[in-house]
């Protein structure tokens, strides 16, 4: 059962590789995230020699028509000498794409960061980068999850892991390109030891009565999730507490279906495992009753290299729903850019 945790897969699952290094390229990659910009799927990443978080890294993007054809990954950032950056997700009103930045200092200590954007108007052609700013005008001090989206209040609601170390907020604005004006929510967060708190790398969907919840993985050494929840529009939340929901302590992919349904994509195994690849769903966002099978160890690559951080496993999720289908992007051993969709209509729970 550990392949395939009983579940079984959907009709019309279909995974694509965006990148497989080649002898001569890079041969690390995590943190794929996607976006959809002016009938064009984008994929974005961080990729280094072979180490994670190595002083080489940069941030790298692709670019397809069809989901299946992709460009050869173009930098979103240069080597550093004073430190690197990881990526830091998309936001787009539709006429302009931005691509977030995380920098990692080396002079700063606990160890954390802030985050820059870029904005484009083409796809192609990229603003410097500047500073992601607080609603006060000061630069946003922490590292920024990948996946911020809007509410349906049109709000812009995301999580940054704040100054000193790493820190666990929600943040919100109401910049629809979430450039400026960010507020951090107000969050209790877990007793903890050290600089990392245990709430870390989470996502967030909305419950049909407009509650928006927030998942996060378990940094404190639970294999399962973090939630906390928010009825003013993520400006105040309920302080986390340990769900009943098994994870691989490991980055979370949540978000609701165009009927409302509620999803989260992962690895609901409740231990280090990440794999195999399902989506676990809810028709009120409250009870999460079925699951779907994306992917098993069965059709899993081989990893053909050693590096730091890396291991055998669908790493690091996020999701997109495009093209009436959820698209859950992943590092496959940290090695490969995938990507998983699955037909809304095999899926959804709620009549679409």
């Amino acid at each position: 059962m550990r392949d395939t945790l009983g579940l079984e897969t959907p009709p019309g699952v279909e995974t694509v590789t965006v990148f497989a290094p080649g002898a001569d390229d890079w041969q690390f990659v995590n943190g794929i995230v996607l976006t959809a910009f002016k009938g064009k799927l984008y994929a974005q990443w961080q990729s280094s020699k072979k180490d994670e978080d190595a002083t080489e890294t940069v941030v790298v993007y692709a670019v397809s028509e069809d989901g299946e054809s992709w460009s050869k990954p173009v930098a979103l950032t240069a080597p550093w000498n004073g430190g690197y950056h990881s990526n830091g997700g998309w936001l787009t009103d539709g006429e302009t794409l931005v691509a977030f930045l995380n920098t990692w200092p080396d002079t700063v200590s606990p160890r954390g960061g802030h985050v820059e954007y870029r904005t484009s108007k083409d796809g192609e052609t990229w603003s410097k980068a500047r500073p992601v700013l607080m609603a006060d005008g000061s630069p946003l001090m922490g590292i920024f999850e990948q996946d911020p989206h809007a509410h349906s209040s049109g709000r812009i609601i995301n999580a940054a892991h704040m100054q000193p170390g790493l820190t666990g907020k929600p943040i919100y604005t109401d910049d629809p390109l979430g450039i400026s004006g960010w507020h951090v929510g107000e969050m209790e967060n877990l007793p903890h030891e050290g600089d990392i708190t245990r709430e870390l790398e989470p996502s967030w969907y909305e419950r049909a009565d407009g509650a928006a919840v927030m998942v996060f993985r378990d940094q404190g050494g639970s294999f399962v999730k973090l939630a906390a929840e928010s009825t003013d529009g993520g400006g105040t939340w309920t302080k986390p507490v340990e769900t009943e929901m098994p994870d691989a302590r490991t980055k979370q992919a949540a978000g609701n279906l165009p009927d409302g349904t509620a999803y989260m994509a992962g690895s609901p195994t409740g231990h280090k495992g990440r794999f195999p690849l399902a989506v676990v769903t809810s028709k009120d966002g409250a009870h999460f009753d079925a699951a779907f099978l994306l992917r098993s160890t069965g059709d899993m690559q081989e990893q053909r290299g050693e590096g730091r951080a890396k291991r055998p496993g669908y790493h690091y999720t996020k999701s997109l729903v495009w093209n009436d289908r959820l698209c859950v992007s992943y590092a496959t051993n940290k090695e490969d850019v995938d990507i998983t969709c699955v037909p809304l209509s095999a899926i959804s729970r709620n009549g679409e």
